[in-house]
């Protein structure tokens, strides 16, 4: 990750002093956003992002995005017309498509760039270098008629985590001699990451059905996975070694958890089918304080958020998808927006 500024752009209500007005916004027209917060305008419905350069003279924030459907990889820069960096054949029937992306950890030096991506065969994990065409990292994870959907992240050790859908088979998840369903370890080839729980073995942890979000905590300590449940949308932690047993929390009412961050005293998780973030109180050990308050889910917010990816401790990337059925859009969704989160967490708003 680049290294940020001191300050990045604020919402529209954003970064406020405490008994100041909110600082009117005008509303977008077409593609021209007038939020500081927005990076990307006009974009189908965002299934990744991640955050490649700050201009350190004018501020300016430059990131990637995926869209799910179309399977394109654009560069977006505000008010710039968002560029094309490559296009991949997808199946985006049911959940599947372009559902993950993440940066190498090193991407300032190698520019490498990973993506999930479902095909007309399998689900697959594949590598972005510059001036190259795409190169097929970890392939043959099972494909069916849901359970596509694959999320990436790296760990503090620098080795990629892949969550994996269960093709529709709940049972393939349980077997570990099955690609589908799981938290993957691997390297930058697709191989087995040194130290997992079983040598020789990609598994990290078992138990999944439609991953969503990937993310791990700043000091490396706590990992985090949201999931489409069976019966509920639920948040995981995960332990190496371990099947995904109790969630961490979940959500019978189905908000369509997505994307998440773990910061110092909150995970947060974006919501696809609702708008706004959901903020969970954490204590240090990673045990919950309370409810999930909900945050920017009216003029203040964005509307209906996918992926989100943590910057710093109060500032992460999101995408929003707006443009999916049921959603509310304005004329220059769908966007990426920066979102900042307020400095602690003070439990839920019953």
């Amino acid at each position: 990750m680049p290294e940020l500024p001191g300050e990045l752009p604020k919402g529209p209500a954003q970064g406020q002093q405490p008994g100041q007005p909110p600082t009117s916004v005008p509303p977008p027209q077409g593609c021209k956003d007038f939020s500081p917060a927005v990076v990307g305008t006009c974009l189908n419905p965002v299934s990744g992002v991640a955050l490649t350069d700050v201009n350190q003279t004018t501020g300016a924030v430059t990131a990637l995005a995926t869209e799910r459907t179309t399977g394109r990889l654009l560069k977006v820069t505000k008010d710039v017309d968002p560029v094309e960096v490559a296009k991949f054949e997808v199946d985006a029937s049911a959940d599947g498509g372009l559902t993950g992306l993440t940066l190498s950890p090193t991407y300032a030096e190698d520019q490498l760039v990973y993506v999930y991506v479902t095909t007309a065969t399998d689900n697959r994990v594949m590598r972005l270098a510059p001036g190259d065409v795409p190169k097929p990292v970890l392939t043959g994870i099972p494909k069916g008629p849901t359970g596509n959907r694959g999320v990436l992240a790296y760990d503090r050790t620098g080795a990629l985590l892949v969550a994996t859908g269960d093709a529709g088979n709940p049972a393939a998840a349980g077997d570990p001699n099955s690609l589908a369903g799981k938290v993957l370890r691997v390297d930058g080839t697709g191989q087995p990451a040194r130290g997992n729980p079983t040598a020789g073995s990609r598994v990290l942890a078992s138990g999944l059905k439609s991953p969503g979000g990937l993310c791990v905590s700043g000091d490396g300590s706590k990992t985090w996975v949201t999931d489409a449940g069976a019966t509920a949308d639920v948040l995981y932690r995960v332990e190496p070694g371990k099947a995904l047993g109790d969630p961490a929390w979940s959500w019978p009412e189905r908000p369509g958890v997505g994307g998440c961050g773990s910061f110092s005293n909150t995970v947060m998780v974006t919501t696809a089918t609702t708008p706004g973030l959901l903020n969970l109180p954490m204590n240090p050990d990673g045990g919950f304080t309370g409810k999930p308050e909900v945050t920017m889910n009216g003029e203040d917010g964005f509307g209906r958020l996918g992926p989100l990816v943590m910057l710093d401790d109060t500032t992460a990337l999101a995408g929003t998808v707006n443009k999916v059925a049921g959603g509310a859009p304005v004329s220059s969704d769908d966007r990426v927006v920066i979102v900042v989160r307020e400095s602690a967490t003070g439990g839920s708003k019953d």
